[in-house]
C-alpha cells in the first residue's frame, strides 16, 4: 500500500515543525512538505503533489478556508483536513462547504489525527467530537419537508443512502450494507448531490446533519 502524502499547512512554527515531525514518524505517512502560509501551499500542489493537505484554518493573509477552497477547485482530487485551535459554528461549516473532508481541533492526539488522514485519504470524513456537536446541534433546526420523499424531495433509498455517507461509509460498505452494486451507490448518491447541491461528500455530511437525517 502506498504512503498517505501529506502536506502541512500552519502559520505557527512550532506547531508546523511538530506537526512534521511526529507525522514523518508514523508509518504509512509520508510528508512532502510544509507551508507556512496559504499562498505558499497552494504554489507547492503542483510539484509536491499531496494527498492530503492538513490545513491550519485560521492563518494570516489567506486564510485555511479560502486555500482550501482554490486547492479543492485547482486539484479535485486533494483532500483537506482541517485543523484549528478554535472550533465554531462559521468556521465548521466555511470549510466543509468549501470542501474539507474533516475538521480536527489542535488538542487531538497523534493517533487521531493519523485516523482521520487515512480516513479523509480513504474517501471517509473525519470529524472531532466537538465538531460532530455542532452539526447534530444544527440538525435540530427544522427544514422543508416535501410530500412522502425527504428533504429537497430525496427518495426514501437516497435518503438512506445519503445517512451512511454521513456515518463514513465508503460505497463499497454502503453496497454491501443495502446489497446493491457500487455503480448503483454512484447513481444515488450523484443523484443526491444534484438534489441537494452538494459538490462533494463533505458537504453532504453537512446537509444531513443540518436537515436531521443522522
Amino acid at each position: 500500500m502506498n504512503n498517505i502524502r501529506v502536506l502541512v499547512v500552519d502559520d505557527q512554527p512550532l506547531v508546523r515543525e511538530g506537526l512534521v515531525i511526529l507525522l514523518e514518524r508514523v508509518e504509512g505517512i509520508e510528508v512532502v512538505g510544509s507551508a507556512a502560509d496559504g499562498q505558499h501551499a497552494l504554489t507547492l500542489l503542483n510539484t509536491l503533489r499531496p494527498q492530503v493537505i492538513l490545513m491550519d484554518l485560521r492563518m494570516p493573509g489567506m486564510d485555511g478556508i479560502e486555500t482550501t477552497r482554490r486547492a479543492v477547485a485547482a486539484h479535485p482530487d486533494i483532500v483537506v483536513l482541517a485543523l484549528t485551535t478554535y472550533p465554531d459554528d462559521r468556521s465548521l461549516f466555511a470549510a466543509l462547504r468549501v470542501g474539507a473532508r474533516g475538521y480536527l481541533t489542535k488538542d487531538a492526539t497523534l493517533e487521531e489525527i493519523t485516523a482521520a488522514l487515512r480516513a479523509v485519504a480513504s474517501g471517509a470524513t473525519a470529524l472531532a467530537a466537538s465538531a460532530q456537536s455542532r452539526l447534530i446541534a444544527a440538525a435540530l433546526r427544522p427544514t422543508h419537508q416535501s410530500g412522502g420523499d425527504g428533504p429537497d424531495g430525496l427518495t426514501p433509498r437516497e435518503t438512506e443512502v445519503l445517512q451512511l455517507v454521513a456515518e463514513g461509509l465508503r460505497n463499497e460498505d454502503i453496497a454491501a450494507r443495502l446489497t446493491i452494486s457500487t455503480v448503483t451507490v454512484k447513481t444515488h448518491i450523484n443523484h443526491i448531490f444534484g438534489k441537494i447541491g452538494a459538490a462533494d461528500r463533505a458537504q453532504a455530511v453537512s446537509y444531513a446533519f443540518r436537515s436531521g437525517l443522522v
